[in-house]
């Protein structure tokens, strides 16, 4: 499923928009222009990478400093284990979209639950 994100225009260089999809996902926009898309949720806690450090083709999550590869997913920084799924970004007409995987998501115990209606 092909969603919008948003304006590419509204997406500054070294900035994230957060989708509102469950489980979200961020669109990052590198300082080198490049376009990433993958699920917002540390895979180690329940912490949005939209809200952590972007650098180069990586994002530090704010709660434990776990670093991501944007363009695989890839944990490169404890203490998380998991890797967050990777999206396709298409830009249209100055429009950017993000086609979900249709891979299950990683997620930590608290969301996971949450999303399946146990206890948070």
């Amino acid at each position: 499923m092909m969603i919008p994100a948003c304006r590419l225009v509204d997406l500054p260089r070294g900035e994230a928009h957060r989708l509102p999809v469950d489980p979200p996902v961020s669109v990052f926009h590198t300082d080198d222009g490049e376009l990433f898309a993958i699920d917002d949720t540390c895979t180690h806690q329940d912490a949005s990478l939209a809200d952590g450090w972007l650098e180069g083709c990586e994002v530090e999550c704010p709660l434990h400093a776990s670093k991501f590869d944007l363009r695989t997913g890839a944990v490169d920084a404890p203490p998380a284990k998991l890797p967050v799924r990777t999206h396709e970004v298409v830009v249209e007409d100055g429009m950017v979209y993000v086609r979900l995987s249709t891979e299950a998501p990683n997620l930590p115990p608290c969301v996971a639950a949450r999303l399946a209606g146990g206890p948070a």
